[in-house]
Protein backbone atom coordinates (compact mmCIF):
# COMPACT_ATOMS: atom_id res chain seq x y z
CA UNK A 1 0.00 0.00 0.00
CA UNK A 2 3.23 2.39 1.11
CA UNK A 3 4.43 1.90 -2.87
CA UNK A 4 0.80 2.22 -4.57
CA UNK A 5 0.91 6.00 -2.34
CA UNK A 6 4.03 6.99 -3.68
CA UNK A 7 3.13 5.64 -7.32
CA UNK A 8 0.32 7.72 -6.93
CA UNK A 9 1.41 11.02 -5.74
CA UNK A 10 3.71 10.54 -8.49
CA UNK A 11 1.15 10.06 -11.07
CA UNK A 12 -0.39 13.69 -9.69
CA UNK A 13 3.64 15.08 -9.78
CA UNK A 14 3.86 14.08 -13.20
CA UNK A 15 0.42 15.89 -14.08
CA UNK A 16 1.23 18.74 -12.39
CA UNK A 17 3.64 19.83 -15.83
CA UNK A 18 6.73 20.39 -13.72
CA UNK A 19 8.53 16.94 -13.95
CA UNK A 20 10.42 16.77 -17.35
CA UNK A 21 10.17 20.62 -17.83
CA UNK A 22 12.30 23.36 -17.07
CA UNK A 23 14.65 22.49 -14.15
CA UNK A 24 13.42 23.54 -10.65
CA UNK A 25 15.59 26.39 -9.02
CA UNK A 26 16.47 26.02 -5.90
CA UNK A 27 18.39 28.29 -3.89
CA UNK A 28 20.71 27.82 -0.64
CA UNK A 29 23.23 29.62 0.65
CA UNK A 30 27.51 28.60 1.38
CA UNK A 31 26.98 26.46 4.54
CA UNK A 32 29.40 23.45 4.87
CA UNK A 33 29.36 20.57 5.27
CA UNK A 34 25.26 20.72 4.13
CA UNK A 35 25.85 23.11 0.88
CA UNK A 36 29.29 24.38 -0.33
CA UNK A 37 31.18 25.18 -3.47
CA UNK A 38 34.64 23.45 -4.23
CA UNK A 39 36.01 23.62 -7.92
CA UNK A 40 33.50 24.85 -9.10
CA UNK A 41 30.80 22.37 -7.86
CA UNK A 42 27.92 22.28 -5.64
CA UNK A 43 28.54 19.88 -2.54
CA UNK A 44 27.45 18.66 0.61
CA UNK A 45 24.87 16.88 2.69
CA UNK A 46 21.76 18.12 2.15
CA UNK A 47 22.83 18.70 -1.23
CA UNK A 48 23.42 15.19 -1.80
CA UNK A 49 19.69 14.37 -0.32
CA UNK A 50 18.18 16.68 -2.33
CA UNK A 51 19.52 15.96 -5.71
CA UNK A 52 18.72 12.03 -4.50
CA UNK A 53 15.02 13.22 -4.46
CA UNK A 54 14.75 14.71 -7.06
CA UNK A 55 16.83 12.21 -9.13
CA UNK A 56 14.10 9.91 -8.15
CA UNK A 57 11.32 11.89 -9.20
CA UNK A 58 12.81 12.56 -12.03
CA UNK A 59 12.47 16.25 -11.86
CA UNK A 60 15.64 18.21 -13.06
CA UNK A 61 17.09 20.97 -10.77
CA UNK A 62 19.62 23.38 -10.44
CA UNK A 63 20.93 24.65 -7.76
CA UNK A 64 22.43 28.17 -6.71
CA UNK A 65 24.31 29.41 -3.69
CA UNK A 66 23.79 32.80 -2.70
CA UNK A 67 23.47 35.03 0.71
CA UNK A 68 20.80 33.64 2.93
CA UNK A 69 18.92 37.01 2.72
CA UNK A 70 19.42 36.95 -1.50
CA UNK A 71 17.79 33.37 -1.63
CA UNK A 72 15.20 34.01 1.28
CA UNK A 73 13.83 37.18 -0.99
CA UNK A 74 14.28 35.02 -4.57
CA UNK A 75 11.65 32.09 -3.00
CA UNK A 76 9.47 35.48 -1.74
CA UNK A 77 9.25 36.79 -5.14
CA UNK A 78 9.05 33.98 -6.62
CA UNK A 79 12.70 34.15 -8.72
CA UNK A 80 13.36 30.88 -7.35
CA UNK A 81 11.04 27.36 -6.85
CA UNK A 82 12.68 26.61 -3.22
CA UNK A 83 15.33 27.32 -0.33
CA UNK A 84 16.93 24.63 1.47
CA UNK A 85 18.01 24.50 4.73
CA UNK A 86 15.80 25.98 5.63
CA UNK A 87 14.62 26.74 9.70
CA UNK A 88 11.10 27.31 10.48
CA UNK A 89 9.63 30.58 11.77
CA UNK A 90 6.56 32.39 11.37
CA UNK A 91 7.35 35.32 9.05
CA UNK A 92 9.32 32.32 6.46
CA UNK A 93 5.91 30.52 6.73
CA UNK A 94 4.05 33.08 4.84
CA UNK A 95 5.77 32.77 1.85
CA UNK A 96 6.76 29.23 1.49
CA UNK A 97 5.28 26.14 2.02
CA UNK A 98 7.83 24.19 3.71
CA UNK A 99 8.31 20.06 3.05
CA UNK A 100 6.65 18.03 6.31
CA UNK A 101 9.26 15.30 6.10
CA UNK A 102 12.91 17.17 8.17
CA UNK A 103 15.20 17.17 5.65
CA UNK A 104 18.03 17.46 8.35
CA UNK A 105 18.42 17.99 12.25
CA UNK A 106 21.02 20.62 13.13
CA UNK A 107 21.97 20.94 16.25
CA UNK A 108 23.33 24.61 17.63
CA UNK A 109 25.83 25.26 19.69
CA UNK A 110 28.05 27.93 21.35
CA UNK A 111 31.86 28.52 20.30
CA UNK A 112 34.85 30.79 22.00
CA UNK A 113 38.29 30.53 21.72
CA UNK A 114 40.73 28.26 22.89
CA UNK A 115 41.69 30.44 25.77
CA UNK A 116 37.97 31.72 26.95
CA UNK A 117 37.14 31.94 30.50
CA UNK A 118 33.44 32.11 29.19
CA UNK A 119 31.21 29.10 30.95
CA UNK A 120 27.67 28.20 29.93
CA UNK A 121 25.61 26.59 32.09
CA UNK A 122 22.30 26.09 29.69
CA UNK A 123 21.24 29.80 30.54
CA UNK A 124 21.84 32.38 27.70
CA UNK A 125 20.37 35.03 29.89
CA UNK A 126 23.77 34.65 31.96
CA UNK A 127 25.99 35.25 28.88
CA UNK A 128 24.25 39.04 28.25
CA UNK A 129 27.39 40.87 28.74
CA UNK A 130 28.94 39.32 26.01
CA UNK A 131 29.21 39.92 22.32
CA UNK A 132 28.08 37.16 19.76
CA UNK A 133 28.67 36.63 16.11
CA UNK A 134 26.39 35.58 14.19
CA UNK A 135 25.61 35.42 10.16
CA UNK A 136 23.20 37.86 8.66
CA UNK A 137 20.02 36.47 8.50
CA UNK A 138 20.16 33.42 9.65
CA UNK A 139 17.52 32.07 12.17
CA UNK A 140 19.84 29.68 15.08
CA UNK A 141 16.54 28.12 16.31
CA UNK A 142 13.79 29.07 18.58
CA UNK A 143 15.51 29.71 22.04
CA UNK A 144 18.46 31.99 20.42
CA UNK A 145 16.12 33.77 18.18
CA UNK A 146 13.84 34.51 21.15
CA UNK A 147 17.10 35.43 23.55
CA UNK A 148 17.96 38.09 20.75
CA UNK A 149 14.41 39.27 20.14
CA UNK A 150 13.71 39.92 24.07
CA UNK A 151 17.13 41.66 24.59
CA UNK A 152 18.61 39.18 26.85
CA UNK A 153 21.62 39.00 23.39
CA UNK A 154 21.79 42.95 23.16
CA UNK A 155 25.38 42.91 21.93
CA UNK A 156 25.89 41.18 18.20
CA UNK A 157 28.50 41.40 15.37
CA UNK A 158 27.05 40.67 12.00
CA UNK A 159 28.95 38.51 9.01
CA UNK A 160 28.14 37.32 5.70
CA UNK A 161 29.04 33.95 5.66
CA UNK A 162 30.44 31.24 8.45
CA UNK A 163 33.81 31.14 7.40
CA UNK A 164 33.97 35.23 8.26
CA UNK A 165 32.04 34.95 11.25
CA UNK A 166 34.44 32.00 12.63
CA UNK A 167 37.89 34.44 11.61
CA UNK A 168 36.55 37.27 13.46
CA UNK A 169 35.92 34.99 16.58
CA UNK A 170 39.59 34.02 16.23
CA UNK A 171 40.67 37.48 15.74
CA UNK A 172 38.72 38.88 18.96
CA UNK A 173 36.13 40.84 17.03
CA UNK A 174 33.42 39.09 19.76
CA UNK A 175 33.37 36.87 22.42
CA UNK A 176 31.13 34.23 21.57
CA UNK A 177 30.11 32.55 18.23
CA UNK A 178 26.86 30.57 17.97
CA UNK A 179 26.57 28.15 14.78
CA UNK A 180 25.59 24.64 13.39
CA UNK A 181 28.48 22.32 15.28
CA UNK A 182 29.19 20.04 12.20
CA UNK A 183 29.18 23.47 10.29
CA UNK A 184 32.01 25.18 12.90
CA UNK A 185 33.91 22.27 12.93
CA UNK A 186 33.77 21.90 9.12
CA UNK A 187 35.01 25.36 8.81
CA UNK A 188 37.91 25.14 11.88
CA UNK A 189 38.93 21.99 9.69
CA UNK A 190 39.26 23.92 6.50
CA UNK A 191 41.17 26.69 8.09
CA UNK A 192 43.17 24.25 9.90
CA UNK A 193 42.15 25.61 13.69
CA UNK A 194 40.64 23.44 15.33
CA UNK A 195 43.09 24.23 18.44
CA UNK A 196 41.93 27.92 17.87
CA UNK A 197 38.40 27.24 19.36
CA UNK A 198 36.14 25.28 21.93
CA UNK A 199 32.58 24.05 21.56
CA UNK A 200 30.67 25.36 24.94
CA UNK A 201 28.19 22.47 26.52
CA UNK A 202 25.51 22.23 26.69
CA UNK A 203 24.16 22.41 23.36
CA UNK A 204 21.34 25.08 22.62
CA UNK A 205 19.15 23.35 20.88
CA UNK A 206 18.73 20.45 17.67
CA UNK A 207 16.73 22.28 15.24
CA UNK A 208 14.82 20.79 12.22
CA UNK A 209 15.70 22.06 8.97
CA UNK A 210 13.62 21.38 5.86
CA UNK A 211 12.97 22.15 1.89
CA UNK A 212 10.53 24.93 1.12
CA UNK A 213 8.56 25.93 -1.47
CA UNK A 214 7.96 29.21 -3.00
CA UNK A 215 3.89 29.84 -2.88
CA UNK A 216 3.96 32.20 -5.98
CA UNK A 217 3.70 28.94 -7.83
CA UNK A 218 1.42 25.58 -7.49
CA UNK A 219 4.40 23.86 -6.43
CA UNK A 220 2.24 21.75 -3.65
CA UNK A 221 2.41 18.93 -5.63
CA UNK A 222 6.04 18.47 -6.07
CA UNK A 223 6.32 19.57 -2.45
CA UNK A 224 4.21 16.35 -1.31
CA UNK A 225 6.15 14.01 -3.49
CA UNK A 226 9.14 15.32 -2.12
CA UNK A 227 8.04 14.28 1.30
CA UNK A 228 7.36 10.85 -0.05
CA UNK A 229 10.38 10.63 -1.46
CA UNK A 230 12.27 11.67 1.36
CA UNK A 231 10.66 9.35 3.61
CA UNK A 232 11.38 6.49 0.72
CA UNK A 233 15.08 7.44 1.49
CA UNK A 234 15.12 7.02 4.87
CA UNK A 235 13.57 3.73 4.67
CA UNK A 236 15.69 1.72 2.03
CA UNK A 237 18.80 3.50 3.85
CA UNK A 238 20.14 5.87 1.36
CA UNK A 239 19.52 9.07 3.63
CA UNK A 240 21.71 7.59 6.58
CA UNK A 241 24.36 6.25 4.13
CA UNK A 242 24.84 10.15 3.09
CA UNK A 243 25.01 11.28 6.45
CA UNK A 244 27.71 9.17 7.21
CA UNK A 245 29.75 9.61 4.60
CA UNK A 246 29.59 13.37 5.74
CA UNK A 247 29.87 13.28 9.59
CA UNK A 248 32.72 12.50 11.48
Amino acid sequence: MKTRGILLLTFFFLLSGYCYGEPLRLVTLQYPPYEFEEQGEVKGIAVEIVEEAFRRMQQPIRIELLPWAKALKKVKNGKADAVFTAFKTHEREKFADYSREILIDQTVSLFVRKDSKVIFDGDLEKLSRYKFGVVRNISYGKIFDDAVRNGYIPHIDVAETGQMNMQRLMEGRFDILISNRYGAFYILKKLDKLDRVKELTPAIESVPSYIAFTKKKDLVPVRNTFDSTLREMMNDGTYEKILRSYLP
